[in-house]
């Protein structure tokens, strides 16, 4: 199967166009995700049905000369954290299999197929979103379509994995200390963690509510900022949801750099990268004319709080679970839960006072700079099972230590657009870069994201698949 047909933008212009119907399209990317899940374990459901009954209904459309939303035909599948109408939402546990099925679907699933896009299926995940890896011990890991050896990143693993096998050209993930921006680097595709408050959470199974951000992984700029721009919109019903307005970032897309203040995060950001992550940076600073060394404040405190404040709401929600069945829970990740419910609550009301004047100190920042890069994660994507990883001399546990770029940004609450490059020093794996700009200013990421695109740095790779 051509892999390049199953872009976004040639699906949605082939529909169109009449060059294909949409049940063609859909029926073409179930074959693929039945001709390539057993290698990557993306998908813990397929909602066969429900999209060609949703194929069905834009061929009539089509057919009648019926207005057609701007992504329609393309196919699409979500993190199963994510409501879908008459599904148990499972959030990577067992112990939700006990529920009952949705009554209604996410509120950014409607908001997608209301642009023509198409629900196929749902994704694994790391266990109630606490982890980087995906190696799910209930469902299997999700593995990296580049090295099927390799952890697909997480907790958002096979959001991360779907687009990069080529299986469906958009995802949606959920992103609380790096969920969406790890997957996209390990597995080289685009991804975006918006503001806090940007997005409707509403339908979708918590975290950790005072972090917790939804976003998209695409296989390209333009897929990203078109599912963002669907999506966007206040919701009455959602108190976290904070926007006001749609603010659309296609129509600025092509504007390009100039003019942009940009620079290079130094200090922590240097001391925890790799070399080929830090070439990463560099080359993106290099295309972007970005100027280098310049410093994040408390980076290393920010993470802090923000461990404090995962594991106590985390432990928290999943209390009684915990006491009733842990040996139910995913063992990776029971006893930072158990943990984390055992916190002293000083500690949580303490990380909450840092992190007010943390934002404060980091609004300062954007002051001066309108978009700041900085490696996605430390190394490029570790065998599945390492325990361990070095960097700079430094051994650190594997599977925390793959946010150790991304939880100080998202504890800010700030927008970030995820872009996939190859450094020559991560040995054919990719290896993203954030670039990171002030809340409510995600135009000024997807600008310089654009430019990288268009520059041939930042881009999907095919990989084995």
């Amino acid at each position: 199967m051509n892999r390049a047909a199953l872009t976004a933008s040639s699906l949605n212009a082939a529909f169109l166009a009449g060059e294909r119907s949409a049940r063609e399209i859909v029926v073409s990317t179930l074959a693929r995700i039945a001709a390539t899940d057993a290698r990557v374990n993306a998908f813990t459901s397929v909602f066969e049905a429900r999209a060609l009954a949703s194929a069905a209904r834009l061929d009539a459309l089509r057919e009648e000369g019926m207005p057609l939303g701007p992504m329609a035909g393309v196919p699409f599948a979500v993190k199963n954290l994510f409501d879908v109408r008459g599904v148990v939402t499972l959030a990577g546990s067992i112990v939700n299999r006990d529920h009952a099925p949705a009554s209604h679907d996410a509120v950014l699933i409607e908001r997608l197929e209301a642009a023509g896009a198409i629900l196929v299926g749902a994704l694994n995940m790391d266990e109630y979103a606490y982890g980087f890896t995906t190696e799910n011990s209930h469902y299997g890991p999700s593995c990296n379509p580049h090295d099927p050896s390799r952890i697909a990143g997480g907790s958002s693993g096979g959001s991360g994995a779907a687009v990069a096998a080529h299986q469906v050209p958009l995802t949606l993930g959920s992103d609380t200390n790096g969920s969406i921006r790890v997957p996209a680097s390990l597995c080289g595709v685009w991804g975006l963690k918006p503001t806090f408050g940007r997005l409707s959470r509403r339908g979708s199974y918590p975290f950790v509510y005072s972090i917790d951000h939804l976003g998209p992984l695409a296989d390209s700029v333009e897929t990203l900022a078109m599912a963002y721009d669907a999506m966007q919109g206040p919701d009455a019903l959602d108190p976290g949801c904070r926007a006001d307005r749609i603010e659309s970032v296609r129509p600025g897309l092509r504007e390009g750099v100039a003019g942009l203040r940009i620079g290079v995060l130094g200090g922590y950001f240097e001391d925890n990268a790799s070399e080929a992550a830090s070439q990463a940076a560099h080359e993106a600073a290099r295309v972007l004319q970005a100027r280098p060394g310049v410093i994040w404040p408390d980076a290393a405190l920010a993470r802090s709080a923000a461990f404090i404040t995962t594991a106590s709401e985390g432990g928290a929600l999943h209390l009684p679970d915990l006491r009733q069945r842990p040996q139910d829970f995913e063992p990776l990740s029971v006893d930072r839960f158990i943990a984390g419910a055992l916190l002293p609550a000083a500690w949580y009301l303490r990380a909450q006072r840092f992190r007010r004047l943390y934002r404060d100190k980091v609004m300062q920042l954007f002051r001066d700079w309108d978009v700041l890069i900085a490696p996605a994660t430390p190394v490029p994507a570790p065998p599945i099972g390492t325990e361990t990883i070095e960097v700079r001399g430094q051994r650190h546990p594997c599977r925390p230590a793959m946010g150790l770029l991304t939880q100080p940004v998202s504890f800010a609450g700030v927008p970030v657009v995820a872009a996939p490059l190859w450094p020559a020093l991560a040995g054919r794996l990719p290896v993203g870069v954030q670039l990171i700009a002030p809340p409510w200013r995600e135009e000024l990421a997807f600008r310089a994201a654009w430019v990288l695109q268009q520059s041939g740095l930042a881009h999907p790779n095919p990989g084995s698949l």
